[in-house]
């Protein structure tokens, strides 16, 4: 069976908050205040992408939760523009195309909500999802926008949508 993408179900929110702690884990990325580590929302993805303009799409395989990845409407961020968030892959799904699948389809709910712009917050470790990033056209940014709260990130990327 193939790799299905979905929205995400309460019933989702322990096995992803795993997936993105390991990721930390996994790169040796400090687990520090600032990130989505921390992040209280991450034990509960489910009631914080209940935000309208928001998605989070879960990829899945064989009945198997393999990562996700979301768009949401952060604060301060301008109307046009919302934040690509919580784009974490389990070790076994790197690498195979599951997150150009869960990024795709993020761009595409993107355009859908009207949407002109998808700005992104990450830090170098992630370099596997940043090679990512710039292969979708994504360009950097010299400072943050909006307000995520992961004081942490010190990459930060957009993408018009045009």
């Amino acid at each position: 069976m193939s790799v299905i993408i979905r929205e995400n179900k309460v019933e989702d929110n322990g096995i992803l908050a795993k997936i993105i702690r390991t990721s930390f884990h996994d790169f040796e990325v400090s687990c520090t205040n600032g990130t989505v580590y921390s992040d209280p929302t991450t034990d509960d993805l489910y009631s914080l992408f209940q935000t309208d303009k928001s998605a989070l799409f879960v990829a899945e395989k064989d009945g198997v939760i393999l990562g996700c990845c979301g768009i949401f409407p952060t604060t301060n961020l301008p109307d046009d523009t919302t934040e690509l968030a919580k784009f974490y892959l389990s070790k076994e799904a790197r690498g195979k195309g599951t997150g150009k699948l869960l990024l795709e389809k993020c761009l595409e709910k993107a355009k859908d909500l009207r949407y002109k712009n998808v700005y992104l917050e990450s830090i170098p470790e992630f370099s596997k999802a940043v090679s990512i990033y710039e292969k979708q056209g994504f360009q950097y940014l010299e400072k943050p926008l909006g307000n995520s709260g992961h004081s942490g990130c010190n990459l930060w990327m957009i993408k018009n949508l045009d």
